[in-house]
């Protein structure tokens, strides 16, 4: 995208007026926003893309299996993580909610990611060499926290902001407003991506909030807030670019802050311990499988000649392999029960240590192999 001007007017625009580079077909409808991306660049987010998509069935697959504990999909959300992630810095420090694995596959993804679902704290500690904070279960908890992160960059004079995501159901948590407020207010170099994927677990956005959409909550504090079509991977990279130049620009009349609602759909059940056919129905769900995000960003490359079916093949086999990998690598892990008291305190309270000697104990005794079979 070129120009100041431009970037200006992009963040600037009514926070109903979505925008949108490609439609569902693989068009695109804003050809003065489509971004100069290198051939190898969008060949890189396609892969993450359908990487990203991969990863999610297997995942799911293993904890049918009972190989994985309980698991967030993301299926139908590729298109906001990836383009949004490709449009940071590599040490933009990111925090997300739970479900934006695709995010980490733009980053590498280090294998012990998935020693978290397995029920290993590990995988969240490896997470900090991606500049990734750790994941996060309770619902827009970790908001103030990349603000306040955000806010000692600006202090440092660190080149770098602070990037969460979270859903639309954040939205009704008292943490997300105390993280807006305190954005506008110390204005810290933070963008904000709401993943409205038209759902918190059961409850649907209209029910979240009598807002005609979530970037006008922006507004209140005192900063630019923007929606973007989220299944679509060109857009939401422009709109994050964009975010992030102003929350760099030290000496400019914006505010830093900037909200993008991401508006997509989430295909599968809320986590795998969900039934989403108790509260949706199918045709709602195939209305937005039509806009698929992997679907449309294929079209659009095979259109400017940047991906044919043998670059699709290649890619394909590449990531059936490095899954393999991925898999084989964290269950070739073996648990340490011990690890269960390793990360509560700095210094273990004498409760603490009197459990692990309860359970040190009943190892001792029994066995482990004792310990875990079912009755």
């Amino acid at each position: 995208m070129a120009g100041d001007v431009r970037e200006r007017d992009l963040l600037e625009r009514a926070p109903d007026d979505r925008i949108q580079v490609l439609d569902a077909d693989g068009t695109v409808v804003a050809p003065d926003l489509e971004p100069e991306l290198e051939a190898e660049t969008l060949r890189s987010m396609y892969r993450d893309m359908r990487f990203s998509r991969r990863f999610d069935e297997r995942m799911i697959s293993l904890q049918r299996q009972g190989r994985l504990g309980t698991y967030s999909s993301l299926a139908g959300q590729e298109g906001s993580q990836i383009g949004s992630t490709y449009a940071l810095a590599d040490d933009d420090t990111l925090s997300f909610q739970y479900r934006e694995h695709g995010a980490l596959a733009a980053r590498g993804m280090p294998w012990e990611y998935l020693l978290y679902w397995m029920g290993h704290e590990d995988g969240n500690a490896a997470l900090a060499e991606i500049d990734v904070f750790p994941l996060n279960i309770s619902i827009a908890g970790h908001l103030p926290h990349i603000v306040g992160w955000s806010w000692a960059a600006k202090l440092d004079g660190d080149e770098r902001i602070g990037v969460a995501h979270f859903g639309d159901g954040s939205t009704s948590e008292g943490d997300f407003h105390e993280a807006m407020n305190f954005a506008g207010v110390f204005d810290t170099p933070t963008v904000f991506i709401c993943n409205n994927n038209q759902w918190a677990i059961s409850i649907p956005r209209e029910a979240q909030t009598a807002s005609t959409t979530i970037a006008q909550k922006a507004h209140a504090y005192g900063f630019a807030g923007v929606q973007v079509d989220g299944m679509d991977p060109l857009a939401t990279y422009v709109v994050t670019k964009a975010a992030r130049e102003k929350a760099l620009e030290s000496d400019s009349d914006r505010s830093r802050p900037t909200l993008i609602e991401a508006v997509q759909y989430r295909y599968g059940a809320h986590t795998t311990a969900d039934d989403p056919s108790v509260y949706r129905d199918d045709e709602e769900v195939q209305r937005w499988r039509e806009r698929d995000p992997i679907e449309r960003f294929e079209a659009y490359l095979r259109d400017e000649d940047h991906l044919d079916d043998d670059r699709i093949d290649a890619i394909e086999s590449e990531i059936e392999e490095t899954l393999a990998t991925l898999v084989d690598r964290a269950e070739g892990v073996d648990g340490d029960p011990s690890e269960l008291f390793e990360y509560t305190y700095a210094e273990p309270t004498p409760r603490l240590e009197a459990q692990r000697e309860y359970l040190d104990a009943l190892r001792e005794t029994h066995g482990d192999d004792a310990l875990l079979e079912d009755e």
